[in-house]
């Protein structure tokens, strides 16, 4: 039947799972989001919802561990009564975050007639790391990207769900991107700093490829005090121009044709519905869906079975995504999450949701935010005492191996020589700075003050500290038979690094360390949640793209909001490439639209 391939493609943004039934995790519908690591759910009625968040098996009303959640719902139906304002433009740009500031700067400096929508009162963070591929810093030190390289490891990366033809595009427009970005940053006195790359002596026993091109801006004496903040400096040149955000406008829905022709949207502002056509488009720029529980519980499970704590912008609730879907476009069918293993919780904490908050319907995690030497090579145990991955592999590697353990949690081991151990790992991109970081608090004797780097984590009773292995076991709740397991745990990972030889997991001998020289430090981890990287299908120009797989007239995405790219992870070792191709395909379709 003719019908049948239409109504596959079209089931395929509920990742496969809608067209077999029921979602089998539990989430909350139409979720918004609130303060900082809280997002109240609410039905479509109203009323607050409940939900199982995570395999931490959360008890529900009903007591059932899978019901039917509609997540996405029916695009909601405005009259055109409560239209209180039209405006007309050729360009609406949704959300003020890294891709939608580049574009309305750039959009600005070339008069263009374009409005740019924010449902906040604020420009979004910035990410200050981006990758662009082959650009001047590089190329000046003789240093280039393996372009053929890097199509593979993307491939290997996403299991083959990248679209090569949009890499292509990111890696032959990126350097006019960076040049873009460095002119304004360097006009106000920021220099970019083209970070280390290589890594020698590998990771997680694998070689990944590492490619040059992660960039980011300091001071002249390579800090950060007076630089400017990107978004915000976007900000101004817009306002330079002529040109202002709109804030507090929140999308609603976008507005088709009979063709299926986006031609506008219609935003909720505190003066009622605002709709503004748009002659030339719409672009999307408004995020993923990690403050979206219902979303991330239903499409991402790995991803709420593993997190602690939260680190995203509490306006990514994924709207720009259903708002896409109710015009016609179809999503990845795989989830991806960029989650840092940073979520430092207190002993005994589970990861996902806590289980008061999903039964208040404000679900949130346990902590907030990242502890950064949480990425750093260690030795990590279950709640067992157990070890039970190889923890050179960073990011999301060890949070997705404790997802299969008991509580989704693990415990990361140092000892006195943190300082010496961090120089040695040399880990690479954000991570890297602890190893930069510690040097704050280094000695006139070359040896490092951890009581004084750890002051805060220590202070509130996330890190533990003891003089003795048998202590910190105490401290770190490991009850009789877990205690044994973790001090003969910790005894077989001084035998390995006697012998320089990982023989039970292959780490590398780089990464080794020793735990005999006190005072000892446990961390309690789970992973810290950036963002969601899975989104609308897009092609090479950023088109979303309709149930058949051909593009949708008048409707880009660009960013974390958009697919084609990602699929089950981050590519952790390509450092900045998601911010790298938010602004590149941003700045892709400006030029697009305006023919400049």
């Amino acid at each position: 039947m003719e019908t049948n391939n239409t109504d596959i493609s079209r089931r395929s943004f509920l990742g496969g799972v809608a067209g077999v039934g029921a979602l089998a995790a539990l989430g909350l519908a139409g979720c918004s989001p609130k303060a900082a690591g809280t997002a109240e759910a609410k039905d479509a009625s109203g009323s607050a919802s409940t939900a199982v968040a995570n395999s931490n098996a959360v008890a529900v009303d009903d007591g059932s561990a899978a019901i039917t959640v509609d997540w996405l719902g029916a695009a909601p139906e405005i009259a055109e009564k409560d239209i209180a304002e039209t405006k007309d433009t050729d360009l609406v740009i949704v959300g003020a975050g890294n891709g939608g500031m580049v574009a309305g700067a750039y959009a600005s400096d070339q008069k263009m007639d374009f409005i740019l929508c924010e449902k906040g009162t604020e420009v979004g963070a910035t990410r200050h790391w981006f990758n662009a591929v082959d650009t001047k810093p590089f190329v000046d030190q003789g240093i280039r990207t393996d372009r053929a390289r890097l199509h593979g490891e993307w491939a290997r990366y996403s299991s083959g769900t990248c679209d090569h033809n949009l890499i292509n595009m990111w890696m032959n427009e990126s350097d006019a991107m960076f040049e873009y970005i460095d002119r304004y940053m360097s006009a106000a006195g920021a220099v970019v700093i083209a970070d280390d790359f290589a890594m020698p002596g590998g990771m997680g026993a694998t070689p990944f490829y590492t490619p040059c091109g992660e960039h980011h801006y300091g001071n002249a004496q390579g800090g950060r005090d007076g630089v400017p903040v990107r978004n915000e400096l976007f900000q101004k040149v817009m306002k330079d121009n002529g040109y202002e955000i709109s804030f507090g406008h929140e999308l609603v829905k976008l507005v088709t044709d009979d063709s299926g022709k986006v031609t506008g949207a219609i935003f909720k502002t505190d003066n009622g519905y605002t709709q503004i056509n748009a002659k030339k488009g719409v672009l999307l720029t408004t995020g993923g869906y990690s403050a979206n529980p219902a979303m991330l519980s239903a499409l991402s499970p790995i991803t709420t079975a593993s997190v602690t704590a939260l680190g995203y912008n509490q306006n990514n609730d994924g709207m720009g995504i259903k708002a896409a879907l109710w015009a016609g476009a179809v999503k990845d069918i795989t989830s991806a999450t960029m989650i840092f293993d940073r979520g430092l919780v207190a002993p005994g904490t589970t990861a996902g949701y806590t289980a008061d908050s999903v039964k208040s319907g404000k679900p949130q995690f346990p902590g907030n935010g990242q502890f950064n030497p949480g990425t750093q090579p260690f030795l990590k145990v279950n709640t067992k005492g157990e070890r039970f991955a190889l923890e050179s592999a960073d990011y999301d590697y060890l949070p997705h191996a404790a997802a299969q353990q008991p509580g989704g949690v693990y415990i990361s081991v140092w000892d006195g020589n943190f300082g010496e151990d961090v120089q040695r790992f040399h880990t690479l991109g954000c991570s890297a700075g602890t190893r930069m970081g510690i040097q704050a608090a280094k000695k006139e004797d070359g040896t490092y003050d951890l009581a004084k780097y750890f002051e805060k984590e220590l202070a509130d009773g996330r890190l533990q500290k003891a003089d003795t292995l048998e202590a910190l076991a105490d401290k770190l709740g490991f009850d009789a038979e877990a205690k044994k397991t973790f001090l003969a745990t910790c005894e077989r990972y001084n035998e390995l690094f006697d012998k320089q030889a990982d023989e039970d997991f292959g780490k590398e001998a780089y990464r080794l360390s020793e735990l005999r020289t006190p005072p000892f430090f446990g961390a309690t981890l789970g992973g810290t949640l950036l963002t969601t990287i899975d989104g609308i299908r897009i092609n090479k120009d950023c088109q979303a793209l309709g149930t058949n797989f051909e593009p949708i007239e008048g409707l880009y995405c660009a960013g974390d909001c958009s697919g084609s790219l990602f699929s089950g992870n981050y590519p952790d070792q390509m450092h900045g490439v998601a911010c790298g191709r938010t602004m590149t395909e941003a700045l892709h379709v400006v030029k697009l639209v305006s023919g400049k």
